[in-house]
């Protein structure tokens, strides 16, 4: 047993005080705290990514006018000068000058950057549907509403920006990235579900031009808020070729796909409001959207991904529920058709989406998301005009229906003739 140490004090002897070798215990740097557990909601786990948040509130504020927009039109033209036809020919001007000039101002976002083209093209866009409202309010001649409604073309694809940011941010993780696109399309449903709502509500209880003034707001500042989260933003890569997507194999394929694609939802949508033709159309076509909404969420919890052929076979064994529903002449059966049928909806546009970024390169992805967009539209408006002949000159009420079923049919039988049916 060691003695202990004395030392003399005046007081008498003492034990001496022990010193520590400072060599000898050096404290060494503190250890790293250990990393939180990731959570196990693929969701949570998407947004925990930094700047995630910031970039999706601004493009979901950026997005909901575009589900706005063409109610509002419609309702403020038809209150002015009393004609449907001149509203619907009004608004499909727009829609046509956007999927002329939507490409192009995408393959400029993909050459100089997001923020650089999209806040200048917004407000552009937005001048042009002020400058609208002022027409019909002043009643103003109807060439000057078709010139103004031009003028609301460079609208930006907000949703394809929306997923070339997750593409880059989530770059190598397979699984991060299809709920990220489960994500942007239940946004994408979700907006044009509620968009005819707002607007119509701020139509009917404010003043005609109300929906279009408040989706112009909404619109300009919600590309400001997305634009101004820089450190989400893709950087400017050098194109790896010239010309258009157009030209990557594959691609143009895909794109008649989902030009077959739109067509079942344009005629879906016309078909249904000339079957109901009342006030219930809006609630029973908001449980389509509704249906898809939640299967996208649904697809994008899953950690597996479906062939797009796959899909499409689904969308159309589905799209005959509407149909036989609508057969019955029960309105609730209807409702009910139109729910499941339009679970086949999101998992099918996500497997495409999917398709397209592994397909076009990053130097190109918001060139070839738009022109994805624009085939979509192109059938929307071809699936409206046809589902709107067969509604005047049906032999019974449901044969409407027909139409998006076929559509459906067209889109898998394209897909599987040029074998598109790549699992992203």
């Amino acid at each position: 047993m060691p003695h202990p140490d004395l030392t003399l004090t005046p007081a008498g002897p003492a034990l001496a005080p022990r010193y520590r070798d400072p060599r000898a215990h050096a404290p060494g740097p503190a250890p790293a705290p250990a990393p939180a557990p990731a959570p196990r909601n693929p969701y949570l786990r998407l947004f925990s990514v930094p700047g995630a948040r910031g970039f999706t509130a601004g493009n979901l504020i950026a997005r909901l006018p575009m589900g706005m927009f063409g109610v509002s039109a419609v309702i403020m033209i038809a209150a002015t000068y009393d004609s449907y036809a001149l509203a619907g020919g009004v608004t499909a001007t727009g829609m046509a000058a956007g999927a002329l000039t939507a490409p192009w101002i995408a393959r400029l976002v993909d050459r100089y950057g997001q923020a650089r083209i999209a806040v200048p093209a917004t407000a552009y866009a937005v001048l042009g549907h002020l400058v609208t409202a002022l027409c019909v309010h002043q009643k103003a001649p109807v060439w000057a509403l078709f010139a103004t409604a031009a003028l609301t073309a460079t609208s930006p694809n907000t949703g394809g920006m929306s997923r070339a940011r997750w593409a880059h941010l989530l770059k190598g993780d397979r699984d991060a990235l299809h709920t990220a696109n489960a994500f942007e399309q239940a946004t994408d449903e979700l907006c044009f579900m509620l968009g005819p709502v707002v607007a119509a509500v701020l139509c009917s209880a404010l003043f005609p031009e109300a929906g279009t003034l408040v989706g112009a707001a909404l619109f300009l500042g919600g590309v400001l808020l997305f634009a101004a989260q820089r450190s989400t933003e893709p950087p400017v890569e050098p194109r790896t070729g010239a010309g258009s997507p157009l030209r990557i194999p594959g691609v143009a394929p895909l794109l008649a796909v989902f030009l077959a694609t739109g067509a079942v939802f344009g005629s879906l949508e016309v078909v249904t409001l000339a079957y109901v033709d009342g006030p219930a159309a809006g609630p029973v076509l908001a449980l389509q959207a509704a249906g898809s909404c939640a299967a996208g969420l649904l697809y994008g919890h899953a950690r597996r991904t479906v062939r797009l052929r796959t899909c499409l076979a689904a969308m159309t064994v589905l799209m005959t529920l509407p149909l036989l529903t609508a057969s019955t002449g029960s309105l609730l059966a209807l409702a009910g058709g139109l729910l499941v049928a339009g679970m086949a909806t999101a998992p099918t546009m996500v497997t495409g989406m999917a398709l397209v970024q592994r397909l076009t390169p990053s130097s190109r992805l918001n060139e070839g998301m738009t022109l994805a967009v624009t085939a979509l539209l192109g059938g929307i408006a071809a699936g409206s005009a046809t589902g709107g002949w067969a509604a005047d000159h049906a032999p019974f009420a449901a044969f409407g229906f027909l139409v998006p079923a076929t559509a459906a049919a067209l889109a898998l039988t394209l897909c599987t003739a040029n074998r598109v049916s790549t699992r992203p």
